[in-house]
């Protein structure tokens, strides 16, 4: 078990955290295409668990590598990115009358998901193995997934209309690459 705890390692403990993440959101994508919401959302925050201790793990045990940063962020785009706006887009837009305007949701949930992709090939690019900025630059994408869940919420619980989703998926994009300064935690 001594890999677990060397940084070298591929399956090292705070990967193996990672790969947990992974899991949750390819099983929360089957739930979305099942329509059952309530458990692919507790899969998706399962995973967002598991992503908060990956990289505490990663810097208590001095874990952090080139691997586990690309692995992070390959989860992060499935969790944080891809499960949130396909759940929008199978939970509030392909249930919604909205005849040619689905074009325009579809639109929307590419931009998202090419933003998501943008901010995180970024990252990855201006990040070094165990370093931690104070601030973020832009939204993360944890943090526009939690944004996203909110306006799923606010449009199940007809808060929002499906037009409001829109734009407010359009914003919440914009933001995981603007320069709006986010305190890591």
């Amino acid at each position: 078990m001594k890999f677990l705890f060397t940084p070298s390692s591929q399956f090292n403990l705070a990967n193996m955290f990672t790969f947990v993440n992974i899991a949750a959101g390819l099983l929360a994508v089957y739930y979305i295409t099942q329509n059952n919401f309530f458990f692919a959302v507790l899969l998706a925050w399962i995973g967002g668990a598991f992503d908060i201790f990956d990289g505490k793990i990663a810097r208590k045990f001095n874990l952090s590598n080139e691997f586990g940063i690309q692995l992070d962020s390959f989860a992060d785009f499935l969790s944080f990115v891809l499960v949130p706006v396909f759940l929008v887009f199978q939970a509030i837009y392909s249930q919604a009358e909205l005849g040619t305007w689905i074009l325009l949701a579809a639109i929307i949930s590419i931009y998202y998901v090419i933003a998501g992709l943008r901010r995180l090939i970024y990252f990855n690019i201006n990040t070094d193995a165990g370093e931690i900025e104070n601030y973020f630059s832009g939204v993360p994408t944890p943090l526009g997934a939690i944004l996203l869940w909110l306006v799923y919420l606010g449009a199940t619980y007809q808060y929002i209309n499906v037009y409001a989703v829109m734009v407010l998926m359009t914003l919440i994009g914009i933001s995981l690459n603007s320069k709006i300064k986010v305190k890591h935690l």
